[in-house]
């Protein structure tokens, strides 16, 4: 593609060029993983959309890829972001098709299949078919703005983190595996492979047998939380984009899934089955692996928003002596403006946020908590209540 002039390289962008090629500040969503705690995300998401429609006076036509020029997510995050980049759906409708979605893939495999996974992926695949289609891949003529899946290559053992970019390197017109023809749908389908609650997906990445890849859940990698490596995908030389970074040039808002401790075994009983071992790891790689990507963010970008991390660490949002916030008009250097909205999922998180005691922390955090939808989209409600525009700083007039 360096070989390529520069007319050339931009006629690739197709209907997305006169939003691209000129240079100005960018915005990024990233979207975690988290199974049907997506339903928590989709209630931010809608308070997001609503505020930037007022306040951009757009009208009732206004969808998120107008606004962010880059939506990525893992897993759950990956559906949503994938139906965001479309932009055929407005965050209500999304909302509505996820609790049906949730219902209809969250059907338990008889009890002696359950060996090989929880869940069959016969209604996981009906329901991408139904809002992506079976012709949609990841050209530029089907998207409204830039879009980033992140999966995992269990063939090679490597977080394939695909995105819709042209200029990037495995996107390239010419190769007989461009990453652009792959369908979106099955893309989608391979970063939701949760191991233990669905089969891997088998995706032919082009036309020799050797390029047959078995694809698990993006949550196994280290991007169960995509925000950091979408910085980077953003601005770093190697993928191509090379968008310009600072505080006022990037902005990247992150929408989690819940988070909260696992307990598991005791110093009295260190043991426990294998079943219940193989879930535990998974939410602990998912849930661990969002919070070092959430440090990343905070340490090198500049966080505008966000829950304490921890006693120690506190929020990152840069302090003055006297403890007031540093006004977002004083340019400290940083790389990007950070956003971050997630919640607690504990007891104490959830009464923080008055939420009922009649919520039990521990059947929402489930990967397949399909009987506490209600709940969780009321918690999602409680952490809407939080986006402020403020936290965009100069992203928004």
């Amino acid at each position: 593609m360096s070989d390529m002039s520069g007319e050339r390289r931009w006629e690739l962008w197709g209907p997305l060029r006169p939003r691209y090629e000129t240079p100005r500040p960018r915005k990024v969503l990233a979207l975690d993983g988290g199974g049907i705690r997506g339903l928590i995300t989709l209630p931010v998401l809608r308070r997001l959309e609503d505020l930037l429609r007022q306040r951009l006076g757009a009208g009732p036509q206004f969808r998120l890829c107008q606004y962010f020029d880059y939506i990525g997510g893992t897993s759950t995050g990956a559906i949503i972001a994938a139906a965001l980049a479309l932009g055929k759906m407005a965050t209500p409708e999304l909302l509505t098709f996820y609790r049906d979605f949730g219902h209809q893939v969250f059907a338990k495999r008889n009890l002696f299949e359950r060996w090989k996974s929880l869940y069959m992926d016969g209604a996981l695949q009906e329901q991408l078919l139904s809002v992506f289609g079976d012709t949609t891949d990841l050209s530029p003529r089907y998207l409204q703005c830039l879009l980033l899946v992140v999966t995992r290559n269990a063939s090679t053992d490597s977080a394939w983190p695909i995105s819709s970019n042209p200029f990037a390197k495995y996107n390239e017109p010419e190769r007989e595996n461009c990453n652009l023809r792959v369908r979106l749908w099955q893309l989608v389908r391979a970063s939701t492979a949760a191991p233990v609650y669905f089969p891997p997906e088998v995706i032919a990445w082009g036309p020799s047998p050797d390029q047959k890849f078995v694809f698990v859940d993006g949550g196994t990698t280290p991007y169960n939380n995509p925000a950091f490596l979408m910085s980077r995908m953003a601005t770093a030389p190697a993928f191509r984009l090379q968008w310009r970074a600072g505080e006022r040039d990037l902005l990247v808002v992150s929408v989690g899934t819940g988070s909260a401790p696992v307990l598991g075994a005791t110093a009295d009983s260190p043991e426990t089955n294998l079943a219940a071992a193989a879930l535990q790891t998974l939410s602990v790689l998912m849930a661990q692996a969002k919070v070092d990507q959430d440090i990343n963010c905070r340490t090198v970008g500049r966080c505008t928003y966000g829950a304490p991390l921890d006693r120690e660490l506190g929020d990152l949002i840069p302090r003055r002596s006297d403890g007031t916030a540093v006004p977002l008009g004083e340019d400290l250097g940083r790389a990007f403006l950070y956003a971050r909205y997630d919640v607690d999922l504990t007891r104490e998180g959830l009464r923080a946020l008055g939420l009922p005691d009649s919520i039990d922390p521990a059947a929402v955090a489930k990967l397949d908590s399909v009987d506490h939808m209600d709940e969780l989209v009321a918690i999602g409600e409680k952490l809407a209540a939080k986006v402020n525009l403020e936290h965009l700083g100069p992203f928004v007039p």
